[in-house]
């Protein structure tokens, strides 16, 4: 028998509307934040760099592709990986069918990662995404934006107790720990106006939650998301490698 709280019609009504009242004040709170993300001050990018593509070697603000506004997921897929980390892909199962709703809205969005360029295509081929690709590792794109981190500043949590997330995932991208902290995933987003291309915006951790659709949607079943036993391996996985529930 359910150990749920059990209620009737009147009393779930009552509570829900409750509820309701609650949502749509975060969802007005999510709109002054939206607004305050549109009002922060553009950065001005400096730096020359550049992305090896399908089309050879671009710089910046050839990757806005003709729009004015660019959007770089920082996808977790190091040098040394065999294939692309499953969280970063679970979020770009999400990220690749709004390519072409984005390109409407004048904004150019694609995936950045550090590894060799045809281990990206081959691994997005496997995928089955429809999303452009591009590789940053001949330069300090990742590093300057906080998504590559030294053997030296991970020493502290490579000696500690390794999550058994990470040796999971480490594992399945064909890494070892190290290799696979050592990268970072993340989301930046550009500007470019009068020939000059400006950094907006900068996430990671938690703030790329709205690019992982299945969160919101599991935070409304009875069992959400289901993940306070930190012992466990995390259920992410590639979406051709899930197993029969």
């Amino acid at each position: 028998m359910t150990e749920h709280r059990i209620g009737t019609q009147e009393e779930w009504q009552a509570e829900r509307d409750e509820l309701l009242k609650q949502e749509k004040e975060l969802t007005r709170r999510s709109d002054e934040l939206a607004k305050k993300r549109r009002e922060l001050p553009w950065v001005a990018v400096e730096k020359d760099y550049r992305f090896e593509t399908e089309d050879g070697t671009k710089s910046l603000a050839d990757l806005f592709d003709g729009r004015s506004q660019l959007m770089i997921y920082h996808f977790m897929f190091g040098p040394p990986y065999d294939a692309g980390c499953p969280v970063c892909s679970s979020i770009t199962d999400t990220l690749a069918p709004q390519v072409p709703h984005l390109k409407a809205r004048d904004t150019t969005l694609m995936l950045a990662s550090r590894a060799p360029l045809d281990k990206l295509l081959s691994f997005r081929d496997r995928m089955g995404w429809g999303i452009p690709w591009v590789s940053s590792g001949g330069s300090d794109f990742n590093r300057d934006l906080g998504f590559l981190h030294t053997e030296e500043e991970l020493k502290p949590f490579l000696e500690g107790d390794i999550p058994p997330t990470v040796e999971q995932n480490a594992r399945m991208c064909g890494t070892d720990a190290a290799g696979y902290v050592a990268e970072g995933p993340g989301m930046s987003v550009y500007a470019r106006a009068d020939g000059t291309v400006y950094r907006t915006y900068v996430t990671t951790a938690r703030g790329l939650e709205p690019a992982m659709a299945y969160y919101g949607l599991l935070d409304r079943t009875p069992k959400g998301r289901d993940e306070e036993d930190a012992s466990r391996p995390h259920w992410l996985r590639w979406h051709d490698d899930y197993k029969d529930a």
